[in-house]
């Protein structure tokens, strides 16, 4: 399914995803029917989900980037169901992973500055028990939002 005309597709769309159709199957070398049953198809199948803007968020005073580790000591479905949809209410985790390692989880949060942090963290140990939380403050955003490596051969 994913082959070279569906890679630069995809490649494209990360790009800008505002091409029209006219404009993308030209950048990839189709005809504009083909592109967009090929785009369709990326859809019904789930690998293109959906489309995005990319924002400043400096000029939105969202300044304040910080990486959250979270060690637990539940590991069990229940507990691990209601800390997703804990950790999913607040708005400033944009990115949630579970990770392996020292800690358990990693949450990415943007705010506008300490306090906002702080009443984030609160938010945070509040709904949920943790074992700990330790914050890592980003000092400088040396690349943010990078598209995925699509490889294009050709």
């Amino acid at each position: 399914m994913i082959d070279q005309f569906n890679r630069a597709i995809l490649k494209a769309l990360q790009e800008d995803a505002s091409l029209t159709q006219k404009e993308l199957s030209e950048k990839v070398n189709l005809s504009p029917n083909a592109c967009w049953n090929r785009v369709q198809a990326l859809r019904k199948n789930g690998i293109l989900t959906g489309q995005t803007a990319k924002i400043d968020r400096t000029k939105l005073d969202l300044d304040l980037v910080v990486f959250v580790m979270v060690r637990t000591r539940h590991h069990s479905a229940e507990w691990l169901e209601k800390f997703r949809k804990h950790v999913s209410s607040i708005p400033e985790v944009i990115d949630f992973f579970r990770i392996g390692g020292d800690y358990d989880y990693l949450l990415k949060v943007v705010s506008k500055d300490m306090a906002s942090y702080d009443a984030v963290y609160q938010r945070l140990i509040s709904g949920v028990e943790l074992d700990s939380v330790t914050s890592y403050f980003a000092m400088e955003a040396i690349e943010e939002q990078r598209p995925l490596p699509i490889e294009v051969k050709g």
